[in-house]
């Protein structure tokens, strides 16, 4: 049977609607020319509705879609989405009442946000995680790491939670002690959906770079208990997102101590705009900016033994461009860091499915460390050697998460098939 993400699915309806519009236009009576053309549009619209399905990987089978669909899908444990604060609230309602409160300290607690920055002028939602430990007394005075997530093209910040699921994988591998708690933050990384940016500052345009690389982490650290822009923080994305998480860690390595890439590419393309849409050059012809931002050519540029952010990357194997840009950027890495991570993930494609698959291992993979960076940091600007109040407490959780499949995490060097 065609599965709704098979590639037999996607012939047989170019197959139908190609035989429909034959019809439509051999056949001479206006009745039925009617009819082929509206039932032409079935199989256009349902090619569409798959299509949207195997990018974001929502059903992998038609049971699931079925389940989902007659509200059948049994429950398989609390993995109800973090709940999430209007816009502008405060933490500070938490605190008034007990309930909410006990809901935040057992599945943490997600805001919506609007922030400016002050020299880009572009105010952008914002969504932040605050992992279940935030809230509980033994981490009072623990400031968290921070992992920043950047989203594809097209997508929206919530992508992360919806689609990808990351607070809820978060939640359930620090529960099973796979990872270390972290402060996650989602921000729209361009504005509208019709544009693309790369988070890059556009010649004459929207100052995307500044906004997501200084201003927004240095807003977030004021806002919040984490540890300011540093080896404590993390920045991570997919598709367009890889190439913006590879590009800001390599162009302000003093502010990211980590990298994920998921399915990224190393050469910045065209930035799209809109009113008009239309494809333009981020640089304006700068070929000094966009060497700048060429990650392929900034890692090349880096010198032995100097230190830059400590990067983690990922492709799905049946997408051979990305294995490709992965497999080229990895060795190019690997002169100059050791053992780092390539997860190849088999049978993956450039879509949701193999994000999804992806994200428990980078977690697993760059929480602990983003820990081991923000106790070092606490420990350098102590006034004595002695263990801290801030750093982070051995706690274990007690409330159970639904199972899953045991993550086997290649070891780092070559690269793997997961």
């Amino acid at each position: 049977m065609l599965e709704p993400q098979s590639t037999g699915l996607f012939v047989l309806l170019i197959v139908v609607f190609g035989a429909l519009i034959g019809w439509m236009l051999v056949t001479r009576q206006p009745v039925l020319r009617l009819l082929a053309a509206c039932l032409a549009f079935v199989p256009a619209m349902l090619f569409g509705v798959v299509a949207v399905n195997k990018y974001y990987g929502y059903y992998q089978t038609w049971g699931a879609a079925l389940a989902d669909l007659t509200n059948q899908g049994g429950a398989t444990g609390n993995t109800a989405p973090p709940p999430v604060l209007a816009v502008g609230a405060q933490l500070s309602t938490l605190t008034q009442s007990d309930t909410s409160l006990k809901l935040a300290q057992q599945q943490g607690y997600t805001l919506r946000l609007v922030v400016t920055g002050p020299r880009s002028h572009i105010t952008r939602a914002v969504y932040v995680y605050l992992p279940p430990e935030y809230f509980q007394p033994s981490y009072k005075t623990y400031r968290f790491p921070v992992i920043e997530l950047i989203h594809g093209q097209p997508g929206e910040p919530q992508d992360w939670i919806n689609v990808v699921g990351i607070t809820a994988t978060l939640d359930q591998l620090v529960g099973e002690g796979r990872a270390k708690p972290a402060v996650l933050v989602m921000p729209d990384a361009n504005g509208a959906q019709r544009v693309s940016l790369q988070c890059l500052n556009q010649a004459g345009g929207p100052q995307d770079l500044t906004y997501l690389a200084q201003e927004l982490p240095l807003a977030i650290a004021h806002r919040f208990r984490v540890e300011p822009p540093g080896p404590a923080w993390a920045v991570a994305g997919y598709s367009e997102g890889g190439f913006c998480a590879a590009n800001m860690a390599l162009r302000f390595p003093g502010k990211y101590g980590f990298a994920g890439v998921m399915s990224g590419y190393f050469k910045p393309d065209n930035n799209q705009l809109e009113f008009p849409l239309r494809q333009v050059s981020p640089f304006g012809g700068n070929r000094k900016l966009a060497r700048e931002n060429t990650p392929l050519d900034e890692v090349r540029k880096v010198k032995l033994g100097t230190r830059i952010p400590q990067f983690w990357l990922g492709a799905g194997t049946a997408n051979k461009e990305d294995v490709a840009n992965a497999e080229v950027f990895w060795q190019e890495l690997s002169l100059r860091q050791a053992s780092v991570p390539l997860i190849l993930t088999k049978g993956g494609g450039h879509d949701m499915t193999t994000w999804r698959a992806e994200v428990p291992v980078m977690l697993a993979w760059m929480t602990p460390r983003l820990a081991q960076a923000a106790a070092a940091e606490v420990a350098a600007h102590a006034p004595h050697p002695r263990p801290s109040s801030s750093a982070a407490p051995h706690h274990k959780r007690h409330h159970r998460r639904a199972r899953r499949p045991a993550l086997a995490v290649p070891r780092a060097g070559l690269p793997r098939t997961s």
